[in-house]
């Protein structure tokens, strides 16, 4: 290369500089850049996941459903009761764990709550608002009638979480009967739905 010509090279790198785009403010800068250069956020700790349920109060504690409710051990469904509109409806939690008696043989390579105790655990939900209402009284028992309009979404197991809700649709105080619909969810994702439960007070 002659000598000149590296010379007018030279010349024009200064020039050409004067053309390139200036660094853009971190403002304006493409989401990704942005994200690469903020910090990591904290992980979070057992506190911060505990205190994702504070807000939500419990109404009926185990001991005050087992005034309530005649069943027990090894067929209590109902842990706590979150909401509840006297007479009609109630939103209840069941937490599901592998020391229950029937994970043994359901299935033991596979636990998997039976969906009919799932619609149990509505079933019991919706005897904590029946069996305060008139006509019936606390620690009666009601049967099963019937139920209609069941859907299992996806399966539950240990370690799930079921949040359960019921509506009582009808009570015939002088017959003792009851019909009620219910849902249950799991991380916010519907685990079973019942359209219509029945159930009728023993005599």
């Amino acid at each position: 290369m002659k000598p000149s010509t590296l010379l007018t090279l030279l010349a024009l790198v200064p020039a050409a500089s004067a053309f390139a785009p200036a660094a853009l403010p971190a403002s304006r800068r493409p989401f990704a850049l942005a994200a690469e250069e903020a910090e990591p956020a904290p992980a979070r700790t057992a506190a911060d996941y505990s205190a994702l349920t504070s807000s939500v109060s419990t109404v009926f504690p185990i001991e005050e459903i087992a005034r309530i409710l005649p069943h027990r051990y090894p067929f209590a469904l109902v842990d706590k009761v979150i909401e509840y509109d006297a007479g009609k409806s109630a939103v209840g939690v069941k937490c599901v764990t592998l020391n229950e008696p029937h994970f043994t043989g359901h299935f033991p390579d596979r636990p998997i709550m039976p969906g009919v105790l799932q619609v149990e655990a509505l079933a019991q939900l919706a005897g904590i608002v029946c069996l305060q209402m008139e006509g019936a009284a606390p620690g009666a028992v009601f049967f099963f009638a019937g139920a209609d309009g069941v859907k299992w979404k996806r399966p539950v197991v240990p370690g799930d979480v079921l949040v359960m809700e019921i509506e009582i649709n009808k009570w015939n105080s002088r017959f003792g009967i009851a019909k009620a619909s219910g849902r249950a969810y799991v991380d916010g994702k519907m685990a079973v739905e019942v359209k219509e439960m029945t159930f009728a007070l023993a005599k």
